[in-house]
């Protein structure tokens, strides 16, 4: 799946600066295409929606609550904000709404300047990120390394886990900053008066979903599970705590709440709650398209829709909304095919507020967290951590560190770190490459021979420098491109230093090329660099045994020739070869 054009992307230079807005929104837009598997084969979809609305409910009301607002806030953001990044959003994955990260930003916007502060903020906040929508900066997180996003995706995991520990033990208003120091609490307190009710539950619902999604996947244990749990705890009138009443109906819309000469004191922190939605959503729809696959969203785009959502949901009293990667993942295990799913659980939310608040009212909150803790089991690649392990001591440091950062301080903070390190141990690789050596000049250098391999459908490309997370897009997807040829030479004998992320995407490109059945060669690739393409599994498409990697280029051609050219006029080129 490519890619849609991105507002910033190439332009004539002739159009009139009217026809190139007007371009630039259009990429912008929601399009038929969209929808249309959804309209052919809804079925998924909506049972997808129907399970990641039975877990949002709870998480949009405790955060509501927690961000000073109220359960009504929290349920609002979920069904506006929800509807809103859905339909215009860069991810057919992502489900927006509340999060507890963005809860923690919040709280101390709430005290300092009151509630009706909070929804002016986050429609200054929405602006901001349709801005950066149009300015291309979505673009940025292509260039975050592979070790980061594998870090925070797994740290994220077990945050969620943690934050399901209060709920999994019974216990309520645990405390501590922190979700592992509120986690911690839960556990002390439950150890002074243990029941086996609560955190039996849990690991029941949590236990079928895992096992009975593993030998009939499209199986919806999560809902059965849910539902059998619900049905006993009515049945045995079990004592455990349920999600309770909810708030009944939205507010009308309204501006009321901006006052103009308010608005410079909330710039600072509008740009705090737009740089934590952006960074958020954006994380979470690369982790998204990590779990899923042939799955690539829109960055330009899902900040698009993100701005939308949070100028939306101010208007009808909801908090600032990002994308949430706990619902994403439950939609995408779930068997979400289309952003059909995403709308649909928020309309499911808003069904819920008007017509069956009594009955979801019974759900236990422990079967909820059981939901959850499944969902981080299945969220963390195993896979990938030990293949990026597996690759470079660097990456493995990259990795480590923004999965301890992002359990144990926070998301943003997780992200800084990760990439600092990224960069670091980047630049000290390139120092300890990079050499100075007078090459002779060539009298051709190829030239005629790769004319001739040309006109044969053989095109070989040769990749000077380090092949690092910086730099890997730059070239390596313009090879996914080549159209005409039969055979791809990649000459890397200057090749300075390859990490996880230009590992990661040189096997995108290959296997890419290979799906169009063009066959790609290696040429010159040093020993040290084997062991990340052999780690990431570079050589595993069509190559098992590795005949597709020489040691030299005329090797190489040859075997290329061999594979195009006819039995006997390969023989023949042969001959005339050693001539």
């Amino acid at each position: 799946m490519t890619e849609p054009s991105t507002p910033t992307g190439p332009a004539d230079a002739t159009e009139s600066p009217l026809v190139r807005a007007a371009r630039s929104v259009a990429a912008l837009l929601p399009r038929w295409g969209e929808w249309k598997p959804a309209a052919g084969a809804p079925a998924a979809d909506l049972l997808a929606g129907l399970i990641v609305a039975l877990v949002a409910l709870p998480l949009a009301l405790g955060f509501g609550i927690s961000s000073g607002l109220g359960a009504a806030a929290g349920l609002t953001t979920a069904v506006i904000a929800g509807a809103v990044a859905a339909v215009f959003g860069g991810s057919r994955f992502q489900v927006s709404g509340p999060t507890g990260a963005m809860t923690v930003v919040l709280v101390p916007i709430v005290g300092q300047y009151g509630p009706t502060g909070v929804l002016a903020v986050g429609l200054i906040a929405g602006v901001v990120l349709v801005v950066l929508a149009f300015a291309g900066v979505g673009r940025a997180v292509r260039y975050m390394p592979a070790p980061v996003i594998e870090g925070f995706t797994a740290g994220i995991a077990v945050v969620i886990a943690l934050q399901q520990v209060p709920s999994a033990l019974g216990i309520t208003g645990a405390a501590g900053e922190k979700v592992w120091q509120s986690a911690a609490d839960a556990v002390h307190r439950f150890a002074q008066a243990p029941s086996v009710l609560t955190p039996a539950t849990a690991l029941a619902v949590a236990g079928v979903i895992l096992v009975g999604g593993r030998y009939l996947p499209r199986v919806p244990f999560s809902l059965i599970a849910v539902a059998a749990a619900t049905l006993m705890a009515q049945l045995f009138r079990l004592d455990i705590a349920r999600i309770g009443a909810i708030p009944a109906g939205f507010a009308a819309p309204t501006l009321s709440f901006l006052h103009l000469g308010e608005l410079t004191s909330l710039i600072a922190p509008a740009l705090a709650v737009a740089a934590l939605a952006a960074l958020e959503s954006l994380l979470s729809a690369t982790a998204a398209d990590s779990m899923a696959v042939g799955a690539r969203h829109n960055p330009d785009r899902e900040l698009f829709g993100q701005g939308l959502a949070n100028i939306a949901a101010p208007l009808f009293g909801g908090v600032p909304a990002t994308g949430a990667i706990a619902r994403t993942a439950v939609n995408v295990r779930s068997g979400a095919r289309t952003r059909l799913a995403a709308l649909t659980h928020a309309l499911i939310l808003a069904a819920i507020v008007y017509l069956a608040a009594g009955l979801v009212a019974d759900i236990p909150l422990a079967a909820l967290a059981g939901v959850l803790l499944a969902t981080t089991v299945r969220m963390v690649e195993t896979a990938s951590i030990l293949a990026i392990t597996r690759a470079t001591r660097a990456d493995t440091i990259v990795m480590v560190a923004t999965f301890l950062v992002t359990v144990v301080f926070d998301l943003v903070t997780a992200v800084a770190v990760g990439v600092g390190f990224a960069a670091i141990l980047a630049l000290r690789a390139v120092a300890q490459s990079a050499r100075i050596e007078q090459v002779p000049l060539e009298t051709d250098d190829h030239l005629v021979e790769e004319h001739d391999l040309l006109r044969e459908h053989i095109v070989a490309y040769r990749i000077d420098g380090p092949l690092f997370f910086a730099a890997a897009h730059r070239f390596l997807l313009e090879l996914a491109d080549v159209s005409e040829v039969k055979v791809v030479i990649l000459r890397m004998s200057r090749v300075t230093a390859i990490d996880a992320t230009g590992a990661i995407v040189l096997k995108d490109v290959i296997t890419k090329l290979e799906h169009r059945h063009i066959t790609v060669l290696i040429s010159g690739a040093k020993p040290e660099h084997l062991r990340p393409l052999k780690a990431l599994g570079v050589f595993t498409t069509t190559d098992s045994d590795h005949r597709h990697l020489f040691d030299t280029t005329p090797r190489a051609i040859a075997y290329a020739r061999q594979l195009v050219l006819p039995e006997h006029q390969y023989t023949s080129t042969t001959n005339e070869d050693r001539s």
